[in-house]
């Protein structure tokens, strides 16, 4: 039963256009082609990954960060309270005006109190500025360097300037030294992001961060065992050349230089935008889903990567929504763009907003949730 499952999971038909198939894949001649072991090879680079990050964090970006002037504001712990504690771990970090009410009673706090409390227990779980300094640097540094290796990698290659020829000969076309180290360095930094993904700082998206990192190693991944490798070396470009803009625009917004990220971050969305909307659609994607089609009939693996492509254009399209409501922030003359994926820390500024703005609605008569506003008009005790 599993040697008939393994017969099916590599039958020929499956991978490969008709007359092509594994056989085509052997060494021969001195001409070396890509194995499915050799992506075996990227897991001890993810880990080398995960040890440089340590060192360079600790190394590079901590006195960056102290060079550029990066600093947290001093964060006011909320005090243990064994009541509040229990509802904010296990029932709800946000609770509702029927729970505040609730949990004033069982603590003998004001409702005042305990809303101050879990703002300052919800402030207490946010990174840290530095943390995302230390992060963003990290991942700056990285995207930049793949950027201009991979350009290297492709920069005297017909297909980066004629896509069509990504299909030339194709599945025999031999694997290049550069080609082999470009997608174990890209597959072996994506792995990384994936088992660091638990101590990272969590977005807004952070499950469409997870999809992309699973699209992208599923897409690498297939693309070395069919030998789709020349198209992979140019999806692996353009995500590169927009990544290092944005996470150097990161940094200088957490090193507070506002003009300095503005600029940038205008560079980014301007980049991210003709690479991820103009030129992956309608180059590359085209080139893989239309053009593949006057060559030879469809079958499973073509509608396997397209299908992938199109999970990583979808993405796409939501982080410009995302990146173009940064930019309208941006354009009334906003001091700084925000990065809309990203939490801050509640200040006791918007508590004493949403206080008033309870007030006035309980003038108006106006009831929260089927309860009456009640009066916070008392003295602060905390």
């Amino acid at each position: 039963m599993l040697a008939q499952l393994s017969e099916l999971l590599w039958a020929d038909w499956l991978w490969f256009p008709e007359g092509h198939g594994w056989a085509d894949l052997k060494d021969h001649d001195g001409k070396v082609f890509p194995k499915p072991q050799d992506l075996w090879a990227s897991i001890p680079v993810a880990l080398c990954f995960l040890v440089i990050r340590q060192i360079f964090e600790r190394t590079v970006a901590i006195p960056l960060a102290s060079l550029m002037g990066v600093s947290d504001k001093q964060r006011v712990h909320a005090p243990p309270n064994p009541v509040l504690e229990s509802h904010f771990c296990s029932t709800s970090k946000h609770p509702t005006q029927s729970s505040l009410e609730r949990l004033s009673k069982q603590t003998g706090c004001s409702v005042r109190q305990v809303q101050r409390w879990f703002r300052r227990r919800r402030n207490q779980e946010r990174p840290s500025k530095l943390k995302k300094f230390r992060e963003a640097s990290w991942r700056f540094t990285f995207y930049l360097l793949a950027f201009f290796a991979g350009l290297a990698t492709l920069i005297d290659k017909p297909w980066l300037y004629d896509m069509k020829l990504m299909w030339d000969d194709f599945p025999k076309m031999p694997l290049l030294p550069s080609q082999y180290w470009y997608y174990m360095i890209e597959l072996g930094f994506y792995l990384s992001l994936i088992f660091s993904v638990a101590s990272d700082v969590k977005r807004k998206d952070f499950k469409e961060q997870i999809i992309h990192h699973v699209a992208t190693i599923f897409l690498l991944s297939f693309s070395w065992f069919v030998n789709y490798i020349r198209g992979g070396t140019l999806i692996m470009l353009v995500h590169d050349a927009s990544d290092y803009l944005m996470e150097s625009a990161k940094m200088f917004n957490y090193a507070g230089w506002r003009k300095t990220c503005n600029v940038i971050f205008i560079a980014f969305a301007a980049v991210f935008i003709v690479t991820r909307l103009v030129i992956l659609p309608f180059w590359i994607i085209h080139t893989t889903l239309v053009y593949p089609l006057t060559l030879h009939a469809p079958f499973f693996g073509f509608y396997f990567f397209n299908g992938l492509m199109l999970v990583l254009q979808t993405l796409h399209i939501f982080w410009t929504a995302l990146i173009l409501r940064m930019v309208i922030k941006f354009l009334p003359g906003n001091d700084i763009v925000q990065d809309e994926r990203s939490d801050k820390d509640e200040t006791e500024s918007e508590d004493e907003d949403n206080d008033r703005e309870r007030r006035g609605k309980s003038k108006n008569g106006h009831v929260q949730n089927g309860h009456t506003p009640l009066n916070n008009n008392r003295r602060k005790t905390d």
